[in-house]
């Protein structure tokens, strides 16, 4: 198999954005106020709803677990050319300004799901199918056969989520460090097609994943790298932590030499400067990422003592539709 460079959107290189804004959606003192109160009266409607003897899934349908978001008319229609260029454009974007701050616990957690679900359908997570997931340090074992990355505060290599796009919502940014860095997983594609087209053909082949649910065979599957989009693109879900956790699996086999080396490779891309665009999370900043065009990693952090001011994200994994997405 003679793999080529690819056509399609979603290539770019971090000197395009680096310094710039376009990439960034500042919301205004008016969208601000309307966030919070279409998140007020979601949570009025949640309350409403549980009074009238509504199940607790069923109030959280009212409000948190719509389809169609929070009632939003000006910020609305900024989220959906969001959604048209992460799933046509660049494939990434950060929103500035959710007043988390004014919110509370569960008012943040209405706002995390509302707003995303402007830009794709809410996918459930987990083994109790929640609509997101809280990102912060449990003290969790990174190496650990059932620890997710999201549990530690470890450096997280460069990897994508299983879902068309992933959204991370801002509510206490660490002490220092935890910088969100990201690639364009095309262009480090087309990199290696460059470099080493030899090697470009093993991300086509079946690799071992570990799901990390236990020892269990159950926990490791196969899938490739990388895959052709409809659109003459490329799709590229890669993960190293969990393709080197996987090797713990009684029938799995060691990485053969070409694996180890694009491996290698990869990780030596996806940390050039060249590719890595960072971005410190701040206070209210909910970025967008389409999880078939764009890597993301995470330095490590140091977190405050105080448990009131560490370190937390909601994570959600949205779908735009396998025709948006392009993938054959």
């Amino acid at each position: 198999m003679m793999v080529a460079r690819v056509q399609g959107p979603g290539e770019w290189l971090a000197d395009e954005f680096r310094g710039g804004d376009s990439w960034k959606v500042r919301l205004d003192e008016g969208q601000r106020r309307e966030v919070l109160a279409a998140v007020r009266a979601a949570g009025a409607a949640e309350s409403v709803a549980a009074g009238a003897g509504a199940t607790g899934s069923e109030a959280a349908g009212s409000g948190a677990g719509s389809g169609e978001g929070l009632a939003l008319p000006t910020l609305g229609p900024v989220l959906r050319r969001v959604r048209a260029e992460l799933v046509g454009g660049r494939g990434f974007a950060l929103v500035q300004g959710v007043p988390v701050e004014e919110m509370s616990a569960r008012e943040r957690e209405v706002a995390a799901v509302g707003l995303a679900a402007h830009v794709g359908e809410v996918v459930p997570q987990g083994a109790d199918r929640a609509p997101f997931m809280h990102v912060r340090d449990t003290g969790a074992d990174p190496a650990g056969a059932r620890t997710r990355s999201f549990e530690h505060s470890g450096r997280l290599g460069f990897h994508s989520d299983p879902s068309d796009v992933v959204a991370l919502l801002c509510v206490r940014p660490a002490k220092a460090g935890g910088s969100s860095v990201i690639v364009s997983s095309v262009a480090v594609h087309n990199e290696i097609v460059r470099l080493r087209p030899d090697l470009a053909e093993v991300l086509y082949r079946p690799w071992w994943h570990d799901r990390r649910t236990g020892d269990g065979p159950d926990s490791f599957y196969t899938k490739p790298i990388c895959v052709r989009r409809a659109d003459g693109g490329v799709s590229m879900s890669y993960g190293p932590d969990y393709l080197r956790s996987a090797q713990r699996g009684a029938d799995v086999p060691a990485f053969t030499g070409e694996q180890a080396e694009v491996m290698d490779l990869l990780d030596r891309l996806t940390n050039d400067a060249r590719f890595a665009l960072a971005m410190d999370f701040r206070e209210g900043d909910m970025q967008f990422l389409n999880n078939h065009v764009v890597l993301h990693g995470r330095t490590a952090y140091e977190d405050y003592q105080e448990p009131a001011r560490r370190r937390h994200l909601f994570r959600l994994w949205l779908a735009t539709g396998v025709a948006e997405s392009g993938i054959s």
